[in-house]
């Protein structure tokens, strides 16, 4: 079984644990991976999210081998066996056990961000984790949860070793996994996209998890359904990837230009895109690059900054939209972050005709430069107040342009908008500029 990323193998997760929705369970993500996972789980479920942290141990002069883990709560697990195999002793590891107990503490404050504990007495509660090999980060941290005494511990995995997986079901009340492969050999191979996730992505999805819970386990009311399709993008010698979502009776089409050194996984741009599909909107998000192309720009740092290039692509994926029957009658907007907006903007100026809307957050207008003039579709940049640099240049940017514009400025938001909040008025912000601007030309007409 194959996986497209970890946001596909946690929709899949949920769906086999769908029958533990109305048991009020609490969903326990694995940092960092884990998180992305248990995201999808928790939402499906209508349960809280929250981190259990762990960190492994590493032999001594050879740390990307592990010997056991360290969790919060205070538990240490050491494969003994391992350690004889090696000639490895209790001893010789000592450091490097406090060193990870101190880095666990230091993660605890940082993604719970002085929050305590999730109370898990007497609850269901579910551990998640992105897959399992050795199982050594894994056994440690249900063996402290266990401490807290749930009333029902389950271990939940898209894909773990099989023999690995018979050892965890004694620690477990019940274990579900999609994959339990006898021939396991690394869990990235199961995934089409197993890029690393960042702390930020992990406080994002935190902080999406709260906002959706709203203390009370309920989530938001669901807006129209709507149905996914993965797309490639041919445009002359290359191909992106990306994902198409109409919601039924869809007003218009958002294809969004994700940042520097980001991708269609974008969390925040996930975020708003399910915002504008809730408000009946469809959505377009795709790469901007191959993954050639992502792997030389991690090194060089030059492609994200070629914003001409960029907005080739954007203009390139709009056209492609007009063809296809799903998405030829939708009025169509861009929604461009950081360079991404520079891109967006170029397109519009480039083809005016195409694009009846945009929206920028947090971007580089000023990337555009000269096309900014020429940009006749209705626009809306988006800014936090703390991000001075990048706020003096979208108010330059703004005296430039020529079209319908405003200048929305977040009070108390940082450039990532992950501030408690922000990136939900984002996403109303954009949702009320892109229905205003997209509305079908009939409806717009007698309005």
């Amino acid at each position: 079984m194959v996986f497209r990323d970890r946001s596909d193998a946690g929709q899949r997760l949920a769906f086999a644990l769908r029958r533990h929705r109305n048991e009020s369970p609490i969903v326990l993500g694995l940092p960092r991976g884990g998180v992305a996972v248990a995201y999808e789980v928790a939402r499906a479920l209508g349960a809280p999210l929250d981190v259990w942290v762990v960190r492994k141990v590493g032999a001594p002069g050879h740390e990307e081998l592990g010997l056991g883990a360290v969790a919060e709560g205070g538990e240490t697990y050491l494969n003994h066996h391992l350690m004889t195999e090696l000639g490895v002793r209790a001893e010789d590891v000592a450091d490097i056990v406090d060193r990870e107990a101190a880095e666990v503490d230091a993660r605890v404050r940082r993604l719970r961000r002085g929050r305590p504990p999730p109370p898990i007495g007497g609850r269901v509660v579910i551990v998640v984790d992105d897959g399992i090999a050795t199982g050594g980060t894994v056994r440690a941290a249900i063996r402290a949860i266990r401490r807290g005494g749930p009333q029902r511990l389950i271990l939940a995995v898209p894909v773990a070793s099989a023999s690995t997986l018979d050892s965890l079901r004694p620690e477990v009340d019940e274990v579900v996994c999609l994959d339990a492969d006898p021939d396991l050999a690394a869990i990235g191979g199961y995934y089409d996209d197993f890029g690393q996730t960042t702390d930020e992505e992990v406080l994002d999805l935190l902080e999406r998890a709260r906002r959706g819970d709203g203390g009370s386990s309920k989530w938001p009311a669901a807006g129209p359904r709507s149905v996914e399709y993965p797309v490639t993008i041919q445009l002359d010698d290359v191909h992106l990837e990306g994902k198409l979502a109409i919601p039924e009776g869809a007003t218009g089409l958002v294809l969004f230009a994700h940042g520097s050194g980001s991708s269609r996984h974008s969390p925040r741009n996930r975020a708003v895109a399910e915002s504008l599909e809730r408000a009946g909107l469809a959505t377009l998000l795709f790469d901007l690059l191959t993954s050639e192309e992502e792997a030389a720009d991690r090194v060089t740092g030059r492609l994200r900054f070629d914003v001409e290039l960029l907005a080739t692509r954007v203009l390139g994926a709009a056209e492609a939209t007009r063809t296809q029957p799903e998405t030829r009658g939708l009025r169509l907007g861009y929604f461009g972050a950081s360079t991404g907006a520079a891109a967006a903007l170029i397109a519009a100026a480039k083809r005016p005709d195409v694009a009846s809307a945009v929206v920028a957050r947090g971007g580089r207008p000023d990337l555009a430069g000269a096309h900014l003039e020429r940009v006749v579709a209705p626009t809306l940049l988006i800014v936090g107040s703390e991000d001075t640099d990048v706020l003096a240049l979208n108010q330059e940017a703004f005296e430039q342009l020529r079209g319908p514009r405003e200048l929305a400025v977040v009070p108390r938001a940082t450039h990532l908008f992950e501030e408690p909040g922000a990136l939900d008025e984002v996403a109303r912000l954009a949702g009320m500029w892109f229905t205003r601007h997209l509305a079908p030309r009939a409806l717009e007409a007698s309005a």
